[in-house]
């Protein structure tokens, strides 16, 4: 008696077909029923773990409001406020809409990163009632059967129910990078992922209990990649504090003690001579930058993970590209079937369908053979070896209609067939053309044993054409005018990845590599990857020890992919960029998720890392410049034994012309100059000489207008003369910064400069300011001085160019 059956790798639905008595039938368990999902969750036995896609509201809030420059200055305008008009605290209402402003701007940042964070979230497959189903993480519960497939992670602890050759990489979690087999019976932790084969398991910790969640408690999954910027305004602002506080304890001294004037005019200046010595604007702009930056790329379909990963990727010099997916897209087609050594076509044809219905979650390009030939219904699997990007194939032992055993493997012909095989003359020939060759050989082993593939016989060749993205070669064109050096990194042949890139333009196409040649010394790795482009047959890790070796000759990397070959690399790489179709474990270490699997949108995460970083190394050196002449104005009065010159309003009219509302601008404005590293070094090498030269004008102006001026009124006539020469000068600086000139700059400078005569020449805003220029002498004397200055600048700045280059 015949038994209709068919026996499948993953326990799939029976088939109907007559086969001769085998094995029994094996039923898949079905899971949890509907009541009982309902019951586990009235009990709490859910995995409501949020995922943290970015910093709550109330973080936010805290982060932008409770700072340390904002509690300097809240309690300077608290002082203010009691004891000078309210000119004089308008500081205060500018720190107040600036924070506001940071605090809109993070929010729609934050709304923005959480929808894309949801529409990238990968949904676990869980049977429930006997059927399977994708849900979403946190519908997870207590004791839920969820299957697993290459790619897939493991989202909560569980016992392993099902195995089919499955092979688990638990290298994020103990840094063993071996795959780890798992059968029935074993554990398996949240934050592990298969590499190979497919399964399912059922969960026993779910929630806080889970491993990867009580990782993630004391590590917040979205940490900021190391931002130079970050630290580099943060070392800057360690010393302003440094400088600031014995300099304002000497300017409270000198005026209160010293000099015998007024209290609250006292009190009103000394806060005149603190404040501006804070670049409070500083981190608020470079927060606002990079979350217009998240904004911009969320409209693309970019998921940008950690803020400061579009810094990281503006700053990388070689970008290592994984070919399929990347370069090509994920189908792929058959063009032609070789038989080898007078095996019959047909017979062929019926393996190839039979090889891909035994495959459960088959890959591209067991894909493509599912679609060009379909499942032989008389053969039966009875054991599958599924693909694994390490040994490059796979394979099924099957019994046939008639009776007949046989073993078949369909992989990397090169690493099937031993040296010198005729067969390899003839697939050169076809990857040189860009074609992949799979080799499907009849093998007389077991499949579980290590020599499966040793005698194996050739009987075809399958020759797949890989479809390419339409934007890859203007991607690639794109790095090679940015002087990005890109690196083709595959495991598939060498000659066939090198015809691929070929297509594409990419230069040095034509001298590939066999990764299966390179040098194991890193030193010695690295020199051939500094000279060569495109290299085939790397595994996993050679993919990570590959990124070690660029990275140890200094190159800043980025690694792109979207498999799980990918992951070990894209975790060790500067910058990790996964496609949105990639698999979860891709998606999970990756810093940048291209959601619309889109590799040309690399270019504009590039270019808005150009934007942060030159547009806020521009803005810093405003608001440096700032910092250093206030600094050295305190200390020349304190020194001299004079008034501090200027009164809060003063400074925060010279504040808002010459750095707010430019630096707005300028910070969101386009710029593709290339980044450089030293931040820090470039910045202060500006400010140091700008601060000094401005510091030095005013100060001329100021003690030239004490001796001119005389009288009970001669303090604000002083007064305005210096104001009108640190403006003057300021101005200078600022339109330095500007350049190259563009309509727009051109017109902003103009800007600020016919504001500041407006307050010259309209009478209340005169008296709003205390501002009025009297006489002609001084004014003109203090325009003089400011020309003096701006000349000065024009050669400290070249001078440092060439002394100090960036």
């Amino acid at each position: 008696m015949t038994q209709r059956a068919k026996i499948d790798t993953d326990g799939g639905d029976t088939r109907d077909t007559p086969v001769e008595p085998g094995p029994p039938v094996v039923h898949r368990p079905a899971g949890l029923t509907a009541a009982e999902v309902a019951e586990r969750v009235a009990r709490g036995e859910v995995n409501d773990v949020p995922v943290r896609s970015s910093r709550s509201t109330t973080d936010i809030v805290r982060a932008n409001v409770f700072t340390r420059f904002n509690a300097i200055i809240g309690v300077l305008w608290v002082i203010m406020l009691i004891v000078a008009p309210i000119q004089d605290s308008l500081f205060g209402f500018v720190i107040v809409a600036n924070t506001g402003i940071g605090i809109i701007q993070e929010l729609r940042a934050k709304k923005t990163l959480d929808g894309l964070a949801v529409i990238g979230e990968a949904k676990p497959t869980v049977r429930r009632d006997g059927r399977a189903a994708g849900i979403s993480t946190s519908e997870i519960v207590l004791g839920d059967l969820i299957e697993l497939g290459p790619g897939d992670k493991v989202v909560v602890d569980g016992v392993v129910a099902e195995a089919d050759s499955m092979e688990i990489d638990e290298s994020l979690l103990t840094g063993e990078a071996d795959p780890v087999v798992k059968r029935p019976g074993d554990l398996v932790m949240s934050g592990s992922f298969v590499v190979a084969g497919g399964g399912a398991f059922t969960a026993t910790k779910v929630g806080r209990e889970a491993y990867a969640a009580q990782l993630a408690e004391e590590a917040s999954r979205f940490t900021l990649v190391h931002s130079e910027l970050r630290s580099g305004i943060s070392t800057i602002l360690k010393y302003v504090t440094w400088m600031m506080v014995p300099t304002a304890i000497g300017l409270i001294i000198s005026q209160l003690v010293v000099k015998d004037n007024d209290l609250k005019n006292s009190i009103a200046r000394t806060v005149g001579g603190i404040v501006p010595m804070i670049p409070e604007g500083l981190v608020l702009l470079t927060s606002v930058a990079f979350a217009i930056g998240v904004i911009r790329l969320g409209r693309k379909q970019c998921l940008v993970q950690e803020l400061p990963a579009i810094e990281g990727l503006a700053r990388v010099d070689v970008v290592c590209l994984d070919k399929t997916g990347t370069l090509t897209e994920g189908g792929m087609d058959v063009t032609e079937v070789r038989v080898l050594d007078g095996a019959d076509e047909a017979y062929v044809h019926k393996v190839l369908g039979a090889l891909g219905e035994s495959d459960p979650r088959p890959n591209a390009s067991l894909q493509a053979v599912i679609d060009a030939y379909p499942d032989a219904e008389e053969w039966r699997c009875t054991e599958s070896l599924p693909f694994s990007s390490a040994r490059k194939y796979s394979g099924a032992a099957f019994s046939e209609g008639d009776g007949e055993e046989s073993t078949w493997l369909l992989g990397a012909p090169d690493v099937l067939l031993p040296p010198g095989d005729p067969a390899l003359a003839d697939i050169d020939h076809l990857n040189e053309q860009g074609l992949r060759v799979l080799l499907l050989a009849r093998t007389v082993h077991e499949l579980d044993s290590p020599d499966v593939a040793k005698d194996a016989r050739a009987t075809a060749l399958v020759v797949l054409e890989q479809r390419l993205r339409p934007d890859a070669a203007d991607t690639l064109a794109y790095f090679a005018d940015q002087h990005v050096a890109a690196k083709v990194i595959s495991g598939d042949n060498a000659v066939s990845v090198g015809a691929v890139a070929g297509k594409l333009g990419l230069p040095g196409a034509a001298d590939t590599v066999d990764a299966r040649t390179l040098p194991a010394d890193r030193e010695e790795m690295a020199k051939v990857l500094d000279e060569n482009a495109v290299f085939g047959r790397v595994t996993p890790q050679q993919k990570r020890d590959m990124v070690a070796a660029l990275q140890s000759h200094g190159h800043t990397v980025a690694m792109t992919g979207d498999g799980v070959n990918d992951v070990l690399a894209l975790k060790d790489a500067d910058i990790g960029v996964s496609m949105g179709s990639g698999s979860e474990a891709t998606r999970a270490v990756a810093q940048i998720v291209l959601l619309n699997n889109s590799f040309a949108t690399l270019p504009s995460v590039v270019a808005e890392g150009r934007r942060v970083i030159g547009n806020i190394t521009r803005v810093a050196t405003l608001f440096l410049t700032k910092t250093v002449y206030s600094v050295l104005l305190a200390i020349l009065v304190v020194v001299s034994q004079i008034e501090y010159p200027f009164l809060p309003r003063h400074l925060t009219l010279l504040s808002t012309l010459t750095i707010g509302v430019p630096a707005f601008f300028l910070a969101l404005a386009p710029n593709k100059e290339r980044a450089r590293p030293h931040f820090v070094r470039r910045v202060m090498r500006y400010a140091i000489p700008g601060g000094v030269v401005a510091a030095a004008a005013t100060f001329t102006t100021y003690l030239l207008a004490r001796h001119h001026y005389t009288g009970p009124d001669a303090l604000g006539a002083e007064t305005s003369a210096a104001t009108l020469t640190l403006f003057l000068v300021s101005m200078w600086v600022l339109a330095i910064i500007a350049r190259p000139y563009t309509w727009w700059r051109v017109a902003l400078v103009a800007a600020m400069g016919g504001a500041f005569l407006l307050v010259l020449a309209v009478p209340w805003l005169q008296d709003f300011f205390a501002l009025k220029l009297v006489g002609t002498t001084m004014p003109w004397a203090a325009v003089a001085v400011a020309a003096a200055g701006a000349a000065l600048l024009e050669v400290a700045w070249r001078w440092v160019d060439r002394r100090f280059p960036a």
